[in-house]
């Protein structure tokens, strides 16, 4: 369907050389001339690999940084914080002995049946796996009173006691329920931008500055929750601030119907129409020179096989109602003819004023669809939005690639040939 974003897989090839940075430009560059859509990609997203980095430079594209990899080194920057670090592995030390304990597992179950709480099974951390930190939290948490329950209960007191594990105190309890408070939104933010609809990197901007006012350090903050933030923004604050890729984060939010109302920056709508005008500069001079290309190699014998005399075309009857509106007819359509002559510059002028006064929409709208709705009204700025909408947030698509790809590589399936192996994802992903 127009106006909706589509993931496509073109190939999927066996890789026998070293993964230099030659290596994988000629290999993204063949794929992309095969499918004849080079001159289309605006831009990668992709992770920090050094590789794929230099890469892009040489096929000359823009290169945007995994959202939901950089909220995630955000993330693990807490674990550099002695106090945070600290606390952590009281709370870990507990979850690692309950689900080693089957007998400590079987007073929890009690303990949460007793205590009308949900049978939910603790979560351990893997500082590998994005966000298990914050849900292993969030779970200690719900499970506090089960927990404490459990670690006092008698049936097990002595094996608690064996391993030594330090008593959760209050405090580290009110620390839990503060890490929750503060790193939900970074924990939000990261499934934004990972979900199957709509992740595009007009959102990157927005959640940046919702995120830096809500890591601002307060001065009734504890030294724990002052800590947090200070680690999360330090981070935060340093990436996309070249100064080219912030700019185009800054147009595509302009660019999203959801988030326009957050650009009140002159300077970043000037940019907007200066690239509106040199897309639709691009497209008029692409279809001159298409159509100049279509009338040389039209057949010349055509003409010759018209008759000399054409007969006039017959004037249409028009209706009464017609009739009876001619003059106020004919005035609009020589105003709107009036209107088509007009430079790109001033066209493109009055659909930025006009796009600033429409009404913002709300986050669940799709602004790709919001646009192709308005294809006739926006046409020049409809145009530049796919230049910005189409370019993904994060790169969790191609994960969701290399899941399928090692579902159809399996190990039953380990000798299946590389041609097959193609066809049977490219099927699996676009049919």
């Amino acid at each position: 369907m127009k106006g909706q974003m589509k993931q496509k897989v073109l190939h999927t090839k066996p890789v026998y050389d070293a993964q230099t940075d030659t290596v994988v430009a000629e290999q993204i560059g063949g794929v992309l001339e095969e499918f004849g859509v080079r001159d289309k990609v605006v831009a990668m997203t992709m992770d920090n690999a050094f590789s794929v980095d230099i890469a892009i430079k040489k096929l000359q594209f823009r290169k945007l940084r995994c959202f939901a990899h950089v909220l995630n080194l955000a993330a693990q920057k807490v674990y550099t914080s002695s106090t945070v670090a600290r606390w952590a592995a009281k709370i870990r030390a507990v979850v690692v002995w309950i689900k080693r304990s089957s007998a400590a597992q079987k007073v929890l179950q009690e303990k949460q049946q007793l205590l009308n709480l949900q049978p939910h099974s603790l979560v351990l951390d893997v500082r590998t796996y994005w966000n298990t930190l914050y849900l292993m939290v969030e779970r200690f948490v719900e499970q506090y009173d089960a927990i404490q329950a459990t670690i006092t209960d008698p049936k097990i007191r002595r094996s608690v006691e064996k391993k030594r594990l330090e008593t959760i105190s209050d405090d580290d309890h009110q620390n839990a329920e503060e890490f929750i408070r503060i790193m939900k939104p970074l924990y939000t933010s990261s499934l934004c931008v990972s979900a199957d609809k709509s992740p595009t990197c007009s959102q990157i901007f927005p959640i940046l500055k919702k995120l830096e006012a809500h890591f601002e350090t307060q001065d009734d903050d504890t030294l724990f929750t002052a800590t947090l933030k200070e680690k999360v923004w330090d981070e935060l604050s340093t990436c996309y601030r070249d100064g080219d890729t912030w700019k185009f984060l800054q147009e595509s939010c302009a660019m999203d119907p959801r988030f326009k109302n957050r650009i009140d920056s002159d300077e970043i709508w000037y940019r907007v129409k200066n690239a509106a005008i040199r897309v639709a500069t691009t497209t008029k001079v692409s279809n001159q020179e298409e159509h100049r290309l279509s009338l040389e190699g039209s057949d010349a014998d055509d003409e010759q096989n018209e008759s000399d005399e054409t007969p006039l075309p017959k004037r249409l009857r028009l209706s009464a109602l017609e009739e009876l509106f001619e003059e106020e007819d004919k005035a609009l359509k020589s105003r709107t003819a009036a209107e088509k002559t007009h430079s790109i510059p001033e066209r493109v002028q009055q659909e930025i004023q006009l796009y600033r006064t429409l009404p913002a929409v709300p986050t669940s709208a799709d602004a790709l669809a919001w646009w192709w709705e308005r294809r006739d009204a926006l046409p020049l700025l409809s145009e530049l939005s796919s230049s910005y909408l189409c370019v993904q947030a994060s790169s969790t698509p191609h994960e969701r690639v290399f899941s399928t790809a090692g579902d159809t590589i399996s190990q039953e399936r380990a000798h299946v040939l590389p041609e097959q192996a193609d066809k049977q994802i490219f099927l699996q992903k676009n049919c």
